[in-house]
């Protein structure tokens, strides 16, 4: 698929706010941070900063974006519209967290009662961006169950490493923050390399008979091929990428996501300078937002629709490369 940079920043910005909001109010819940209203204000804010700013920068990726309001309809049948409606429904909760927050702390029902609401519309959204792609038969390397927990990971991770930024430079940094990066740092590599692993195998399968519905008739091949020139389609359902590049690229991802973050942990808890500690946050939280841009570009550029089979009158991408074939 055509990396399209609008949803990549979209992902990448809103699963970052999604997830600081989701540790935000289970830290509430749980009573695992203070209630300085610098916190809830800084955190709360940010987090929406992120959410609207990747969703504005979402409508880019559309032909009509005035029309957008028109797929929140489809909630029925399209996670589009699902997350569309998860997204504009956890701004209520969110808000009031951090109003109760700043204005009214001693308000410990209400509180409590924004955060969870809060918490669970971080999470459902998030699960919807991801079930999105991963309900799609048409393009293999998405429609598998590995998908959305990835989104979910990914989110939750970038979440964590803001959440112990933004804990680091109010003073107010808890070991507990560090711990929740690595464990979701190894989970996140885990499952990424399930992922490559998969669609690695799955890269050679699906056959042009499979792809035009003519299987049990023996070989399938065109008289003639559908078009003389690219088309759409062809430009923007068939990126190619080239072996080496999307096995760099995969080591690049584990880098900044996994190596770099766990790292920066692992000093955090052994270090007692508080600008160091500030220093390691921000770096974390850097080479995280840098490994989802690139993690989510792979996540595109490495998908192949099934229509790309039917046009190029043979099999899928074959072989395998990178860290799962290895």
């Amino acid at each position: 698929m055509n990396p399209p940079y609008s949803v990549i920043v979209f992902t990448t910005a809103a699963g970052a706010g999604y997830g600081l909001l989701f540790w935000l109010a289970l830290a509430v819940v749980a009573h695992a941070v203070p209630i300085e209203p610098v916190l809830g204000a800084t955190g709360v804010l940010l987090a929406m900063v992120l959410v609207t700013t990747g969703l504005l920068l979402s409508s880019l990726h559309l032909g009509r974006p005035e029309r957008a309001w028109r797929a929140l309809s489809q909630y029925r049948t399209s996670w589009l519209a699902r997350e569309g409606i998860a997204a504009i429904a956890t701004y209520i909760p969110a808000v009031a967290l951090a109003a109760i927050w700043v204005f009214a702390p001693e308000q410990r029902i209400c509180m409590l009662v924004a955060a969870v609401l809060s918490g669970i519309g971080a999470s459902v959204t998030v699960w919807c961006t991801g079930m999105i792609y991963a309900t799609l038969p048409t393009i293999p390397a998405w429609n598998q169950r590995l998908t959305a927990p990835i989104y979910l990971v990914i989110a939750g991770g970038s979440g964590a490493v803001l959440l112990n930024l933004i804990l680091s430079a109010t003073g107010l940094w808890q070991p507990l923050a560090v711990w929740i990066v690595l464990l979701l740092m190894i989970s996140a590599f885990g499952l990424k390399l399930g992922y490559w692993k998969v669609i690695d195998m799955r890269s050679h399968r699906v056959t042009l008979a499979e792809a035009i519905g003519l299987t049990g008739y023996g070989p399938v091949r065109p008289l003639i091929p559908p078009h003389t020139q690219a088309n759409f389609v062809m430009r923007e359902m068939g990126y190619a990428i080239a072996r080496k590049h999307r096995s760099h690229l995969r080591w690049l991802v584990i880098l900044f996501i996994v190596a770099v973050p766990m790292t920066s942990a692992v000093l955090q808890l052994t270090t007692g300078g508080v600008a160091t500690r500030l220093v390691l946050a921000a770096s974390a939280a850097l080479s995280v937002t840098l490994g989802v841009l690139i993690e989510r570009w792979l996540f595109f550029a490495e998908a192949e629709h099934i229509s790309i089979i039917y046009y190029s009158g043979q099999q899928s991408r074959k072989g395998t490369s990178g860290l799962a074939s290895k």
